[in-house]
């Protein structure tokens, strides 16, 4: 283009023009070549073998069209003579031998079989096969073939369709030379095999079944239907036997270790008898498939089907009597329902040896680590994961007893060893000056028994109209606890006193308010909507701690909690207690719903911890259906335990309507009863169980989230809701910074919310940025550390490095000025006194 400039376009244009003249020309000359290669005429033609005039089959069906094409164009020019005249002699010539071209497509087809040929001489009243001497076109023609063109071709087409189906038949046939079963390492310690490779099996045999299904439905398939039928019902064969093998192998591999346990081979022989069977014929099968994998040899062996049909039959009983026998062990102690039959059996598998069972206390008993036994196998005391010691009442015996027998003994002991160390507690409280009754005191009589006379001294100080002067004794008991935990205490004592704080704050922020009300009746609900606690006797005639709220009374369930932190009580915690509690003197659960991070869970679980209640929380999915849920309702009905179902609404609907009706029987056979130490007796769910009214069931729910379910109507009448809305951060960082020693624990809060506030504010949007509930807590727990760490350092100087020390490490380089301006601001004139601040800033 640059070399001719402007002329180059015209030479284009010119260039184009002469590829579309020429172009007939070119197709005429292609034609033509075709046409010498094939032969020069149709006499020429039919005088060639059939066997070899492809070209000429070729020339014809994609000539004919070139050369129509061609003619046109030559027809339109006024200097194409002579190459017209060869144009139409050539088509000519080819028009003149199509009629021959069917014969010729019909015999050359290379499915045609003996069968195909008898029936063409049959047709033609002649012998016709390849073999003749005569095989030419011109012979065919000669004997009045052409007569009989349709037929022929109909018969070449179907001599092709057959040999599909052959071929088809033949190549499937030959997939399984190389598909061999994987049975080379033994399977764990079992010294036998399992079925390995055995997916890609079952993709061949179900694609060959849907080909081999087509195939005899086929109108082709009459010289092979009975190859095909038999073809198929092997592939049927092989498919069911698969199949049955690969249950029995997921039976054997669920039950082969549960029956390699003596105890259980004990405990269930006639189950044990039978799987031993199985086991047997198992290992028989899979040490011949170790000799040869080759997997269709294998599966279409004679009789093995019925071998593992019989199996499979034997299993299910097994199966069957297993679960009956977990049935029976959880009836005898209900906290087993709570446990997956993995667990269970693990469990009940150590009979002989208690000290095993062990390590499966804590999903039992929650805040139970182990048990402190004798030489005898005597457990004496309970220990919690902290390493807190409480001791039995009464000496538990395991010898000779069965787990669940002596589990429910160690279940009673709990209950009467925490009674009588709350009962102790309760009644030397008076004696001895509380900084020193805290530090022998176990965490859980900490709390308790302290709300008693706390309870008592309140009402007492209404009567006497001085809530003022005993507001300033809570005071004056919070600041002496506060010192005593920066003290020189073990970690127990410090972490029962940093709960206790929490209690203790809560309880002094309440009397100040009712002081400032001026609140002079014990009945007043600022005083009643409080949760208190009362040692009285109940309506067996014996003391027992109880706890009331409003007008609901429960009785306070004496379940181990070990030394664990409580949490912070603000205005929304109480109020979710007020509506949880209500709903359990209506006979309601209860149905905390908001957001996530708003303390759904955690607040009910607090409430269960306040009453000394089991709790057990289960996540909810929607692969939860109602025979799962039904076999929880037996646990908590039969234990007298509380439920959290977390995030219910993700349940299906339909499920949620069964589950509907199985609490309605639930709760209306709770309803007869008149008192808490009352049972009854009840079907449910095809068992007979013994009901204990302290159970009952609660939900939590984040509404409007994708994926989730609305309640059913008769399901949410059973339910108390409750809104949870964001916890007041301030007043939680107040109580924490008090829980961990700070004295100027409001103060510290307000700077720290405020830090966040601003950052939230001011710094760029991030997603790993938290200034929620998980950061509060981080800078607290830090800040907590620090003090025990500096005691003598300014209380501002030591939030100052935890806010420092949580946050610089996860903001952005453009964002560090930012935060350093905020806190210098919040901490005016603080001097950075700490060795890793340094490491912090750089």
């Amino acid at each position: 283009m640059l070399l001719w400039g402007d002329g180059a376009l015209e030479f284009v244009r010119t260039f184009v023009y002469t590829l579309q003249e020429w172009e007939p020309f070119s197709n005429l000359w292609a034609a033509a070549s075709a046409k010498l290669q094939a032969g020069h005429c149709p006499g020429a033609l039919a005088k060639n073998q059939l066997s070899a005039i492809t070209q000429s089959e070729q020339w014809v069906t994609s000539g004919a069209k070139t050369l129509f094409k061609t003619v046109r164009a030559l027809e339109k020019r006024e200097d194409a003579g002579k190459v017209l005249k060869i144009a139409r002699d050539i088509k000519e010539q080819i028009d003149a031998f199509q009629p021959y071209l069917p014969i010729v497509t019909g015999l050359r087809n290379a499915g045609m079989r003996e069968r195909h040929w008898a029936q063409v001489s049959e047709l033609v009243g002649q012998d016709v096969s390849p073999e003749m001497e005569d095989f030419t076109l011109k012979n065919f023609v000669s004997i009045g073939m052409l007569e009989h063109v349709s037929k022929i071709n109909d018969i070449g087409e179907k001599s092709g369709k057959e040999l599909s189906i052959e071929t088809q038949l033949t190549s499937m046939i030959n997939a399984w030379d190389n598909m061999k079963f994987d049975c080379s390492e033994p399977y764990r310690n079992t010294q036998t095999y399992i079925l390995k490779g055995a997916d890609e099996v079952i993709a061949l045999v179900d694609e060959q079944i849907v080909i081999t299904q087509a195939m005899q439905f086929s109108p082709f398939n009459k010289p092979f239907k009975e190859d095909i039928d038999a073809w198929a019902e092997k592939l049927l064969y092989v498919s069911e036997c698969l199949d049955g093998w690969l249950k029995v192998q997921r039976a054997w591999m669920y039950l082969q270790p549960i029956f390699d346990s003596p105890d259980i081979m004990k405990q269930l022989p006639t189950e044990g008898k039978k799987f031993r069977l199985v086991d047997s014929k198992w290992r028989q099968t899979m040490a011949r498939l170790h000799q040869n994998g080759a997997a269709l040899q294998a599966c279409s062996m004679e009789g093995l089907l019925e071998t593992w049909n019989n199996a499979n039959a034997d299993l299910d009983m097994v199966q069957k009597g297993l679960d009956d026998y977990l049935e029976t062990k959880r009836g005898a102690f209900a906290r087993f329902y709570f446990l997956s039959n993995d667990e269970l059996l693990e469990i009940l598998s150590q009979t002989k040896d208690p000290l095993r069972v062990q390590p499966f206390l804590s999903k039992v008993f929650e805040a139970m680590k182990k048990l402190t036994f004798t030489s005898d196998l005597s457990a004496t005391q309970m220990v919690s994961k902290e390493g807190e010691i409480i001791d039995f009442v009464s000496p538990v015996h395991t010898t000779g007893k069965n787990v669940e027998t002596w589990m429910t003994e160690v279940e009673n002991q709990m209950l009467a060893a925490i009674r009588e160390v709350i009962k102790i507690g309760v009644e030397t409280y008076i004696d001895t000056p509380r900084t020193e009754w805290v530090l022998k005191q176990p965490g859980q009589v900490c709390l308790n028994s302290s709300q008693v006379h706390w309870t008592a001294e309140v009402e007492e100080a209404i009567d006497a109209a001085a809530l003022s002067d005993y507001f300033s004794k809570l005071s004056d008991q919070l600041m002496g606890l506060v010192r005593l935990v920066r003290g020189d205490i073990s970690k127990l004592q410090r972490m029962s006193i940093g709960a206790l704080i929490v209690i203790d704050v809560h309880a002094k922020d309440t009397v100040e308010k009712m002081a400032k009300d001026n609140i002079t009746d014990v009945f007043s609900f600022e005083w009643i909507s409080q949760l208190r606690y009362y040692w009285e006797v109940d309506d067996r005639s014996t003391e027992n701690l109880w706890v009331r709220m409003v007008q609901t009374p429960f009785p306070y369930g004496y379940e181990y909690l070990g030394n664990s932190f409580r949490l912070v009580i603000t205005p929304l915690t109480d109020m979710c207690y007020m509506t949880l509690m209500g709903a359990q003197s209506l006979n309601l659960g209860g149905a905390p719903a908001g957001p996530a991070g708003t303390g759904k869970t955690e607040t009910t679980k607090d409430l269960a911890k306040a009453l000394a209640k089991q709790c057990v929380v289960f996540n909810c999915s929607p692969e939860m259906d109602y025979l799962m849920v039904g076999k929880f309702f037996k646990g908590l009905a039969s234990s007298g335990a509380w439920c959290c179902f977390d995030e219910f609404n993700r349940i299906y609907i339909e499920v949620l309507s069964v589950i509907a009706q199985q609490l309605l029987q639930l709760f209306t056979a709770k309803q007869s009863l008149e008192s808490y130490n009352d049972t009854c007796e009840l079907e449910f769910d095809s068992t007979l169980i013994t009901m204990k009214p302290t159970f009952n069931v609660f939900i939590t729910m984040n509404p409007g989230y994708a994926g989730r379910s609305e309640l059913p109507d008769n399901l949410a009448a059973l339910f108390r809701p409750m809104a949870m809305m964001v916890p007041d951060y301030g007043l939680i960082g107040e109580i924490s910074f008090y829980a961990f020693g700070f004295e100027k624990g409001r103060h510290l809060a307000k700077k720290m919310v405020t830090t966040f506030q601003l950052c939230s504010e001011q710094l760029s949007a991030q997603s790993h940025y938290d200034y929620g509930m998980r950061a509060v807590k981080t800078v607290i727990e830090a800040a907590g550390l620090n003090k025990r760490q500096y005691p003598e350092q300014s209380e501002s100087q030591i939030l100052l490095r935890a806010l420092r020390d949580v946050n610089v490490p996860k903001f952005l380089k453009d964002d560090l000025p930012l935060f350093e301006n905020i806190i210098s601001d919040l901490f005016p004139g603080a001097r950075f006194v700490f060795p890793l601040l340094s490491m912090s800033r750089s």
